[in-house]
């Protein structure tokens, strides 16, 4: 579209196709959760075979997050929108058409690159369509509300689809969302004004392959060993090909003129840190959802949206922490709220070990309580804390590392507690499913103690430059 024929700007219109599109995301992230034992009925497949369908998805839209940032910094974010959208449609079709647990997964792989060009380009949509700061930070803030709802909702949706409609239905009820999103966007988001090509990020595609090489390889090494052992020839193969990949990786970045991930920010303390709080929250919370939703379905015998709902009091605790955290940290600081975010976390799925044998889910109802309300402070003050140590010129970047941390943490989180489990049938899930726990509770430990050590308090912190106003977000 030319510029003399610029579509009629319809900021709200805009904003609500670019929520469509961070929702359909999230969404596609949990609520494959609760159609496990509906798949496991269709296709016979094993365990691993069920996280490959999760983490096939996963893999890929942390892989592809930078690369998509950079694709919608030489191209117009308003097309790289509309294209992610229009793939991420197609491959719902397939995955909901899908045949066969491998074509299922394949699907989904390729829906994860779908899912990467949304989210950046969407974020990206907002900011151009909402030139004033005030009006730009309340759409942004509704945009990452929606994404919050979709967490929080995703199991439940999940769950009625795959009770009334079928597994399939959680697919095919993208298409839809999306014949929406990209007309509402074709005809009334503005494009990104013209950029100079001289500072346009190009695209680092050494980095890319290595990075979906190495990421492949170790979720491939993870996922296989629960049935076939860390000694196999298949999970060594994988293990040895993932270090490779990230030596390779960390060897072409370095010699990047415009790197994909530039290595020079992690020796910011705070930015090495919350990237690393962001592994370790997603290896905790989307693990255990992974195996309280097998647990709920498989052992204590839910139906899909039984299983949903037993979420529910977590993921609205989440929301309601995700509301308070503004103020909060404000007032006391990201160090403060995320010390004790992932301390109330920690203590929630602490608590839960002793009640996973008592058959009776109010036994366990505070406890997730607390656990999601801590998890819903964690997540906007890390990404505070995040943005807080870059340079504005940067906070794309970070906002991209940040998200694509926080994806890896999830996809090794599903990997290693699908191990810590087992077979639902070997009768070895309850000792499973109470490792699983200590492990998150461990994780989220780690995640204090780099809270502590690595973010400066509010009164150290440096004050910002006189006259310097940061620039939107644009996340990548």
């Amino acid at each position: 579209m030319s510029h003399t024929q610029l579509p009629k700007a319809r900021p709200g219109l805009t904003l609500f196709a670019a929520c469509l599109g961070f929702v359909v995301v999230i969404l596609d992230v949990s609520v494959v959760n609760v159609a496990t034992k509906a798949l496991a009925a269709d296709f016979g497949g094993s365990l691993s075979g069920l996280e490959w369908v999760i983490n096939g998805y996963t893999l890929t839209f942390a892989a592809f997050l930078l690369t998509a940032g950079a694709m919608g910094d030489r191209y117009d974010p308003k097309q790289i929108f509309m294209w992610g959208f229009g793939l991420f449609a197609l491959t719902s079709l397939a995955c909901g058409a899908a045949p066969s647990l491998v074509t299922l997964i394949a699907a989904r792989v390729v829906q994860g690159v779908g899912a990467a060009m949304i989210v950046p380009s969407s974020l990206s949509i907002v900011n151009t369509n909402f030139p004033d700061a005030a009006g730009r930070t309340r759409a942004v803030s509704l945009w990452a509300a929606a994404g919050g709802l979709a967490l929080a909702l995703g199991p439940v949706v999940g769950g009625v689809l795959v009770d009334s409609l079928g597994w399939r239905s959680i697919f095919y009820v993208n298409v839809p969302i999306a014949a929406v999103g990209i007309l509402l966007v074709r005809a009334y988001a503005l494009p990104a004004p013209a950029r100079d090509a001289s500072v346009r990020r190009s695209l680092d595609l050494p980095g890319q392959f290595l990075a979906v090489i190495g990421l492949g390889a170790l979720t491939g090494a993870v996922v296989e060993a629960n049935a076939q052992g860390w000694t196999s020839a298949l999970v060594l193969t994988c293990l040895i090909v993932f270090l490779v990949s990230l030596a390779g990786f960390i060897a072409v970045e370095r010699r990047s003129t415009d790197p994909m991930l530039p290595l020079h920010l992690f020796g910011r303390k705070a930015f090495s840190s919350t990237s690393l709080i962001g592994v370790l929250l997603n290896f905790s919370f989307y693990g255990l959802i992974f195996v309280f939703s097998l647990f709920f379905q498989q052992v204590w015998a839910y139906s899909p949206i039984g299983a949903g709902l037993a979420f529910l009091p977590m993921t609205a605790a989440i929301m309601v922490a995700n509301l308070a955290c503004g103020p909060l940290v404000k007032r006391y600081g990201a160090r403060a709220v995320l010390i004790t975010g992932n301390t109330l976390a920690a203590v929630g799925y602490l608590a839960t070990v002793p009640v996973v044998d008592s058959a009776s889910y109010a036994d366990m109802i505070v406890q997730f309580v607390v656990a999601g309300f801590g998890i819903g402070l964690v997540v906007p003050s890390m990404t505070n804390a995040m943005l807080g140590s870059v340079d504005p010129a940067n906070a794309g970047i970070a906002s991209g590392v940040l998200n694509a941390s926080r994806q890896l943490g999830g996809l090794i989180g599903v990997a290693v507690m699908g191990l810590l489990v087992g077979q639902v049938s070997s009768g070895h899930f309850l000792s499973g499913l109470r490792a699983a726990l200590i492990w998150a509770v461990v994780a989220l430990a780690i995640s204090v103690a780099l809270s502590a050590t690595g973010i400066r308090r509010p009164e150290t912190a440096a004050a910002p430059q006189a006259g310097r106003t940061p620039r939107p977000v644009d996340a990548r």
